[in-house]
């Protein structure tokens, strides 16, 4: 398995490790609950360095990004970010990303740790322009501080004024005596905070600088599970989940991120732009439990006639609400918000209504 920076780090603070997308990763410290509260209420931190980043360069740089991405790059000025996908020739995804404007002729792509080569392949093989790319994945690492009190314990360690940095903004400077460090408003809890990127040989100083900066207001690590429990509470989407090569973008909820903009001649355009007009036969539905139980990752969503509507995509016990929370795509005859469907877990229907996400009020 792949380690990060903080590999050793974790398993000295006996973290349970497991394996994901290739790396040995924290899952849990002091349980998931414990550690989605800390990220709710105080703040916490999470090693993401797994991710994975390519830089993409050069005079040709946008004009590539045009064609791979279906946001619109040309309106993203120096020093803002994106949320974008990659759509392929079937209307599906191949990931979801987020798009840095570096430099002027410089853009950074964070994409998702288990998509890395699949990711880089694909970029490779669509670069018709001849636009300068380098996948930097194994010379970066990434830690996310999360949660209301993030900005607190980071303005701390940086001079880099924390308050004026937008939500989906970054600047690069000094953190914790480090150069060079991308400090960006984003993250994927709902809760605050910010994404910090720098270069792995950095990343023994930057931890212990923030865990000792934090102290006064109780930070703690954070594993994967609570990243799962609180990104779902957000009704945010997961790639392998809610996310794949058969959902498009419209499905899943995410119909303003292709911008059918003149110029703009992204892969699948055409047929998406079929998909809005005609209509929608799925969609993506958040919906909470009205009967005790936890919906999970392909249970069968029914109608009250128990006939199969849909498939939960992704589903927990909600730390924050104490119900049962999820996603699924259902027919679009049931997405109305309010519509009572059901979930079959192991042959009993269980009922549940469908919401508007976030979960966490």
């Amino acid at each position: 398995m792949k380690t990060t920076p903080f590999t050793e780090t974790h398993i000295a603070l006996g973290a349970k490790m497991h394996e994901f997308a290739g790396y040995n990763m924290p899952i849990e410290y002091s349980g998931i609950i414990d550690e989605h509260l800390t990220v709710c209420n105080a703040v916490g931190v999470f090693d993401v360095s797994h991710m994975g980043e390519f830089w993409v360069k050069g005079p040709n740089a946008l004009e590539f990004l045009q064609q791979v991405t279906s946001n619109n790059v040309a309106t993203l000025p120096v020093g803002k970010a994106q949320y974008t996908c990659f759509p392929n020739e079937e209307g599906g995804i191949v990931d979801d990303l987020l798009v840095y404007h570096y430099e002027s002729e410089k853009y950074l792509l964070v994409v998702n740790a288990a998509n890395i080569e699949k990711d880089w392949n694909w970029c490779v093989s669509h670069n018709t322009v001849s636009a300068e790319l380098e996948n930097a994945s194994d010379h970066m690492a990434q830690l996310a501080i999360q949660g209301p009190k993030a900005m607190e314990v980071l303005q701390k360690l940086t001079p880099v004024d924390l308050s004026e940095i937008p939500y989906y903004a970054f600047t690069t400077g000094e953190f914790a005596g480090q150069k060079d460090v991308i400090i960006s408003n984003t993250g994927y809890t709902g809760a605050g905070g910010f994404e910090l990127y720098f270069y792995p040989e950095a990343g023994q100083a930057i931890w212990k600088a923030i865990f000792e900066a934090g102290a006064p207001e109780g930070i703690k690590p954070i594993g994967l599970g609570a990243r799962d429990t609180l990104r779902l509470e957000m009704g945010f989407c997961l790639y392998g989940n809610d996310l794949s090569d058969t959902t498009s973008p419209l499905e899943a909820g995410l119909g303003w991120i292709p911008k059918f903009v003149e110029g703009k001649n992204f892969i699948s355009r055409a047929l998406l732009e079929k998909q809005k007009a005609e209509g929608l036969k799925r969609k993506l539905i958040a919906f909470e439990m009205v009967d005790r139980g936890i919906p999970r990752h392909g249970y069968e969503l029914v109608n009250a006639d128990g006939e199969k509507i849909g498939e939960v995509t992704s589903g927990t016990m909600s730390p924050m609400r104490k119900i049962g929370i999820g996603m699924g795509y259902v027919q679009t005859a049931y997405t109305a918000l309010g519509t009572e469907i059901f979930i079959d877990v192991r042959g009993r229907k269980l009922k549940a209504v469908i919401v508007k996400a976030p979960f966490r009020k």
